[in-house]
């Protein structure tokens, strides 16, 4: 004889109780991993868009390992200040890059206007651009 495991007979435990349990417990754990991931990408939004405000740029090429580690540190907040200098398909810089006086990457455009290159931690970005800190 097959016993629901629904309505099981009288005396014997539901699974029901169990599979919610475990549902939600699996909700929390999912949430909160999403939750992480989403402030540690989000982390540096206001001091990117505050760099952006007073004409920060971080010059640098698809194709520059030094670009990815300094777009790593900034996580997607980087979107508000990256500017792209290659030109697709080829390890070439694009001629406004060039014309900005940009020669290696990544290289920062402070708000005063000069050019600073090599990656830079998020606290000299901070003071370089006078933008706080979350």
């Amino acid at each position: 004889m097959t016993t629901d495991p629904v309505n099981p007979p009288p005396g014997e435990p539901s699974i029901v109780p169990r599979v919610l349990v475990w549902g939600a417990i699996a909700l929390l754990v999912i949430g909160a991993y999403l939750l992480g991931r989403y402030r540690r990408e989000h982390r540096y939004d206001a001091l990117a868009q505050c760099m952006a405000g007073r004409q920060m740029k971080m010059y640098g090429a698809y194709w520059c390992p030094h670009c990815a580690d300094q777009k790593e540190i900034l996580g997607s907040s980087s979107r508000f200040v990256y500017e792209e200098c290659g030109v697709p398909g080829s390890h070439e810089e694009q001629k406004k890059c060039a014309d900005l006086g940009v020669k290696l990457f990544p290289t920062w455009r402070l708000p005063d206007g000069t050019l600073k290159p090599g990656v830079l931690s998020a606290q000299d970005l901070s003071k370089a651009s006078g933008c706080s800190l979350p």
